[in-house]
């Protein structure tokens, strides 16, 4: 009985990690705007789910509020799970300086539905949103540059769906014939496609000498 108050004793003595208790903070001061709290990576890290259409709401508290002072956006990606109805989900890497912590916030969306864009909170994230848009091809609500970034003029398609091709649609080669660079269709060659994953050492099966060994076993010792 005694070990088991000792037990209980130390578990309420024990400090609440204050991570969990900035999530706390963060999903009562927002309301219905987050959906979920949980810790990541062992406790390090705060990762807050939240409703799509309550995003810029949520963002301007979590910068504009002291006790949050959120005050970068250090990166906007997305990620594809193609089995979900809501397939996307996009991620913003927050970082207060203020008080050392950093927080990620996870929104989802599907191929038709925009995200409200966060560029009237922190600017900088126009090039963030114009990446997961080049990849993924989430819609951003209200960025006035929506644009591709990392693909040529006239790409088709979003390289980093799951459901995208590894080869692609089309290759960029030099066109003898007029004297360009020029897009065409994807031509696999046999021999891309045939490897042979042994090494020369592996594919030797004998070396010079062997037969000698070999006689020498069947003849036996002179």
């Amino acid at each position: 009985m005694a070990e088991n108050e000792i037990a209980a004793a130390e578990e309420q003595a024990a400090p609440e990690n204050p991570m969990l208790v900035l999530g706390k903070a963060i999903a009562a001061a927002a309301g219905g705007a987050v959906t979920g709290v949980d810790l990541a990576r062992f406790g390090q890290e705060l990762v807050v789910t939240a409703q799509r259409d309550s995003l810029v709401t949520l963002m301007t508290l979590l910068r504009d509020d002291p006790r949050f002072a959120f005050e970068q956006c250090m990166d906007v990606c997305a990620v594809d799970w193609p089995d979900k109805a809501e397939r996307f989900e996009v991620v913003y890497n927050l970082l207060s300086l203020s008080h050392n912590h950093r927080a990620r916030v996870v929104v989802t969306t599907d191929e038709a539905t925009p995200v409200p864009s966060v560029v009237d909170v922190w600017p900088a994230v126009t090039w963030f949103e114009r990446e997961a848009w080049d990849m993924v091809g989430v819609v951003f609500a209200g960025q006035p540059d929506l644009r591709r970034i990392l693909t040529d003029y006239g790409f088709e398609g979003h390289p980093l769906r799951k459901d995208f091709p590894l080869t692609g649609f089309v290759e960029l080669r030099y066109d003898e014939e007029l004297k360009r660079v020029a897009y065409g269709p994807v031509e696999l060659k046999q021999e891309f496609r045939d490897f042979d994953f042994m090494s020369p050492w592996e594919a030797m099966t004998s070396l010079p000498g062997d037969e000698k060994v070999h006689q020498n076993r069947l003849e036996g010792p002179a």
